[in-house]
């Protein structure tokens, strides 16, 4: 089944039960703590668990950057011709890589917690010992994404959030790196006239063509600063969009997952490109967006968000609209457009599910529907991704019990799943003719 026993009863009240034919996501990997590959002698014996009321000891810089498991809480997937990124945001201290690596040809056979290797290698991920600026040096990055030039992009926000020693160690950059040869093609320094801090970017959009690698964009939604930002790798230049739709909806800030309840304000947090927006190529795509905090989905189109001269000079209030409501709990972090089945996947956070919308229907919370959903194993799926064989990648992370209460290190909080849209849409509303 799609869905969970325990569920249904509920679901069948609100009248979404529909006949499930479709096929649940599959686990690839699953994690109670992660490891890592790569560390140090020194790093292998240090202490490989701190709770959260434990206390750093003073270091010279005055906190514990001493490999510390339970510190380590992934964020971002993305899978790539037998890869996988996996991105651990600097959230805690102890965290000794923030940007990681799984081969899937050189994971044993039945192994489903491997170890992660620092990617493209540790010293890049590695901070210096007083926090020094090093624009060499990765110090915390959300998630990733590869375009149609096998080129991965994301943003490293140079913050630390670390409770009590919040720091902008750097300027925010946006990092272009060649997957074909393993090598840095560009680094983009965020300049403060876009932003003051980067702890709001947390994820990336890319807007490519395989014929035109040059010509690719950028759209960078900024959570806590309620801005959208678009980079042009052909300009080398980025410029920002403002407007009431990009903030969060007071009336949606309220959270209840695995048992914990908090409220968050954050804005625009998923930026995904939809179909042709018109019958012509000038017509560009449409682009749908949301703030985590909100039920409510929007639009505008890639012309519109390519147009710097707009940006700068406004007017454009009117080419941001409200496209509709997605329903009751919907609250989502990442949304993914699958051009092969015209269906928006959302990863719905306040439901623990994988929620659905068919493009070809009107935007109504009623053709909304649900392809997979567990209570048990698969709590707030922090990332989705489309690879380039067009099978979706998720990553569920537990996050809020490790922010506001306690993981339990006996069981598996950290999960990677996968699933071919068209399976995962099969016998749902969101199916084609359904």
């Amino acid at each position: 089944m799609c869905w969970k026993e325990p569920v249904v009863i509920v679901l069948c009240c609100l009248a979404l039960v529909v006949p499930i034919r479709c096929d649940e996501f599959e686990e690839v990997f699953r994690w109670k703590l992660l490891d890592f590959n790569n560390l140090t002698d020194a790093e292998e014996g240090a202490p490989g668990i701190f709770f959260p009321e434990e206390v750093d000891e003073p270091t010279t810089n005055g906190l514990n950057e001493s490999f510390t498991r339970y510190h380590n809480l992934p964020m971002g997937v993305t899978h790539h011709k037998g890869r996988l990124f996996v991105t651990i945001p600097r959230r805690r201290t102890g965290i000794p890589s923030t940007l990681n690596v799984i081969v899937l040809d050189q994971v044993p056979a039945g192994e489903k917690s491997p170890r992660l290797t620092a990617y493209p290698d540790l010293i890049t991920n590695k901070l210096r010992k007083s926090y020094e600026p090093d624009p060499k040096r990765l110090v915390s990055v959300y998630r990733t994404r590869v375009d149609r030039c096998d080129r991965l992009w994301f943003v490293d926000t140079g913050f630390l959030e670390y409770p009590g020693h919040r720091k902008q160690v750097q300027r925010p950059a946006l990092w272009i790196i060649d997957l074909l040869q393993d090598r840095k093609v560009r680094q983009f320094e965020i300049p403060e006239s876009i932003v003051a801090e980067g702890h709001g970017m947390a994820s990336v959009t890319v807007d490519s063509s395989a014929d035109d690698c040059e010509a690719a964009f950028a759209y960078i939604p900024d959570l806590a600063f309620y801005r959208l930002y678009v980079y042009s790798f052909k300009e080398n230049r980025m410029w920002k969009f403002q407007h009431e739709f990009l903030s969060f909806d007071p009336r949606m800030t309220g959270f209840g997952v695995a048992g914990v309840r908090f409220r968050w304000n954050d804005g625009i947090f998923s930026v995904a490109l939809g179909p042709l927006a018109g019958a012509n190529a000038a017509d560009g795509r449409k682009v749908f967006f949301h703030a985590m905090a909100s039920t409510s989905e929007y639009q505008t189109t890639t012309p519109v968000l390519q147009n710097e001269t707009l940006a700068k000079v406004g007017g454009y209030d009117h080419l941001f609209t409200h496209l509709g409501e997605r329903g009751l709990k919907t609250q989502c972090t990442i949304h993914q457009y699958d051009p092969a089945t015209g269906v928006l996947f959302y990863a719905e956070v306040n439901r623990n599910s994988i929620g659905c919308w068919n493009s070809a229907q009107r935007f109504d919370p009623e053709n909304h529907g649900i392809v997979h959903l567990d209570n048990r194993n698969f709590i707030y799926p922090s990332d989705m991704t489309l690879d380039s064989d067009g099978e979706l990648w998720v990553m569920t992370n537990t996050l809020p019990r490790y922010a506001y209460a306690k993981l339990d290190i006996e069981d598996y909080n950290f999960r990677i799943w996968r699933q071919q849209p068209a399976k995962a849409i099969a016998g749902t509303i969101c199916a084609p003719g359904a």
